[in-house]
């Protein structure tokens, strides 16, 4: 909410939560004038250019369909559905409707890693034939939130939904993959660590994805920064930790610093994370007003969720999966 703030234009004008006392602490903090505990009375009473869902893939369907019978136009959280055959249906029942379908996938609206989309277009280091994209921490995310412990699947469907995404956005679509995942953590019920090497690029470039967060030692330790290093056939280019992005060719090497914007409501860890949230919802807004298009449509983001759930039928058959 401190992000759709940030932009002019858009006003928050009603709120669902199912314990309405939260709904309306929530509301009192931003200004919110309407609070409902009954999402088709707020449907029924309010007139909205769109919602905004914030919630798990389990009870995601439910109000995406909810908002597409009200022909309203929705934004919903990632991952976008528990399934891909539910992420189907979540997508053919806005296309019935008409409305609009957004997913709320902000990693590639990170300064650095936009701005390293850039760079893999220039040509600068030529074709691409390798890349590595690293998200590895032992920062104790089941510890900030014991309710991942539950989970029959973690950190595919966690931190695997964006950085699948960031391959799409960098390689477009991949044709194959093969996933190995393992659980450090004994107390919990998904995997803690995953390892994906997917050919993408017309079958070009070999990308392998490592994702893993253990609550493990390391001595440089940048979460919540994804990393990126890639091999092309004149060069190689990284994303590398604090924002910088260095691009080595037979010049030498040219480094540029591309730091998140800085927020007051943004806690200073999470800032390349939380600042990415603004300029997400700006692209929405964009589309909404019809000045421009919006790039994580549903049906966009639905191949995302179809790789992630890829990668966990090639862990369970230890084989590489063939996806086109």
């Amino acid at each position: 909410m401190a992000g759709w703030r940030e932009l002019d234009g858009a006003e928050c004008v009603a709120l669902f939560n199912r314990t309405r006392a939260k709904g309306e602490a929530f509301a009192d903090e931003f200004g919110i004038p309407n609070v409902y505990d009954d999402p088709e009375e707020l449907f029924q009473r309010e007139k909205v250019d769109f919602v905004d869902l914030c919630t798990n893939p389990f009870t995601l369907p439910r109000f995406v369909k909810l908002a597409a019978a009200h022909r309203v136009p929705v934004i919903s959280q990632k991952p976008m559905a528990p399934s891909p055959a539910m992420g189907e249906e979540l997508v053919r029942a806005c296309a019935e409707a008409g409305v609009p379908y957004y997913v709320h996938e902000n990693w590639r609206w990170q300064p650095q890693l936009r701005q390293f989309k850039s760079v893999l277009d220039s040509g600068d280091i030529g074709t691409p034939f390798r890349a590595r994209i690293t998200h590895v921490s032992g920062h104790p995310v089941f510890i900030n939130e014991p309710t991942l412990n539950d989970l029959e699947n973690f950190i595919l469907t966690d931190m695997g939904t964006h950085i699948l995404d960031i391959v799409r956005f960098y390689f477009g679509e991949p044709e194959s993959l093969y996933c190995q995942i393992h659980q450090v953590h004994p107390n919990i019920k998904g995997e803690d660590v995953a390892t994906v090497m997917l050919l993408a690029n017309g079958g070009k470039t070999t990308v392998t994805c490592e994702m893993a967060y253990p609550e493990n030692y390391y001595e440089h330790d940048v979460w919540p920064q994804s990393l990126v290093f890639v091999e092309g056939d004149k060069g190689t280019a990284e994303v590398g930790a604090d924002y910088w992005i260095r691009v080595t060719t037979r010049d030498g090497t040219h480094s540029r610093r591309y730091p998140p914007v800085s927020y007051s409501w943004a806690d200073p860890d999470h800032r390349a994370v939380e600042a990415s949230i603004v300029t997400c919802h700006a692209s929405f807004l964009r589309a909404f007003r019809g000045e421009g298009t919006a790039e994580t449509t549903g049906e966009d983001n639905l191949k995302t969720l179809k790789l992630v759930y890829a990668c966990y039928e090639s862990a369970r058959s230890g084989e590489a999966i063939r996806l086109h």
